[in-house]
């Protein structure tokens, strides 16, 4: 039996007791043959009832609790208004009440649900300045897209502590992952798989804490608009491979960190002369030429490697190029590799 319906069987007791010790006093029941057991059954049945409801409110948290607790509070707050604007002054006394009823249980029911509808930066526009966040140290707060998690290469930079703060995972992205991990299309569907043992290595990794963020923006239907006005209501950094989400979210004030420029930026520079080892994949565009790639991924267009496709040898660098996908090398093949 677990601790809770040992309080609930405790609680019962205590009802029941009640309902017999209320029997013995209230006239009504004293001196009667079944008042004792009408009183613990009246008691039985209150505590049951209570029961019941705590049992429906199993999935009720305590953010929900204190949302519906505000809502029906500016709901009541608006019927009061209206009730006491004079509009139903001339209205008769067996009307007025029933006009009265249906004002606070409307606006009341109303407020109840914009509030359980709502998040908490909604809240932080009615009461500014309270963010309900600990004051003793500030949030390194990380937003996520898609495309970084898909990625992958977040996991090992937050793993080597090169990344570090609370990652936040929109539900509208976790929703746009699901949608790809079940496309039609099998680079698309093994695409969003890789993004969900992404996510969930990094839900179980100790190194860091992530959530899950309802918040939600129903006006804007591109997924990229809403992580922009999440982070900003946030204040967090977005992180992201998508450098057209990147410079919008950087014109409209976002802190953003692109992990394509974090990768450019790491990789090591190649100056005129030096040695490379790598493997001639295919064929350049020009007659004579070899194409191959660096183990980060930069391309190598080697001079007279194109009858050497598919070996290994060794270029010497002449010159680089920067394009906006990256750097690209100009290699000639070394004399003793064409013999």
């Amino acid at each position: 039996m677990t601790p809770l319906w040992s309080i609930r069987l405790l609680f019962l007791s205590l009802c029941i007791m009640g309902g017999y010790a209320v029997s013995q006093v209230r006239p009504e029941y004293v001196g009667e043959q079944h008042g004792s057991i009408l009183g613990m059954m009246i008691g039985f049945g209150f505590g049951g009832l209570l029961i019941a409801v705590d049992e429906m409110l199993k999935g009720f948290s305590l953010r929900a609790f204190s949302a519906t607790t505000f809502g029906l509070l500016l709901g009541m707050c608006v019927a009061m208004l209206i009730d006491g604007s004079g509009l139903f002054v001339n209205a008769a006394d067996n009307v007025h009440w029933l006009i009265r009823l249906c004002l606070f249980l409307s606006f009341g029911y109303i407020g109840m649900v914009l509030a359980m509808r709502s998040n908490k930066e909604d809240f932080s526009l009615i009461i500014p300045y309270v963010r309900f966040m600990p004051q003793n140290k500030p949030e390194n707060l990380l937003l996520l897209d898609t495309s970084v998690i898909i990625d992958g290469r977040i996991a090992d930079l937050i793993e080597a502590k090169f990344i570090e703060g609370l990652v936040i995972v929109p539900r509208f992205v976790l929703h746009e992952l699901h949608q790809i991990s079940d496309s039609a299309d099998p680079i698309k569907r093994a695409r969003g798989r890789r993004g969900l043992e992404m996510l969930n290595r990094l839900q179980h990794s100790a190194k860091i804490e992530v959530r899950i963020h309802d918040g939600d923006f129903p006006g804007e239907k591109d997924v990229d608009a809403k992580l922009v006005h999440l982070a900003l209501n946030l204040k967090a950094r977005l992180i992201t491979n998508d450098f057209n989400l990147a410079q919008v979210a950087e014109l409209q004030g976002v802190s953003c960190l692109n992990l394509h420029e974090i990768g450019r930026l790491m990789k090591a520079a190649l100056l005129p002369g030096e040695i490379l080892e790598l493997k001639i994949v295919r064929e350049g565009r020009d007659k004579g030429q070899g194409i191959g790639y660096l183990p980060d991924g930069t391309m190598v267009i080697v001079n007279n490697a194109q009858s050497h496709v598919g070996q290994q040898i060794d270029a010497q660098v002449q010159s680089t190029i920067q394009t906006g996908a990256g750097v690209i090398v100009f290699a000639e093949a070394r004399v003793e590799n064409l013999k």
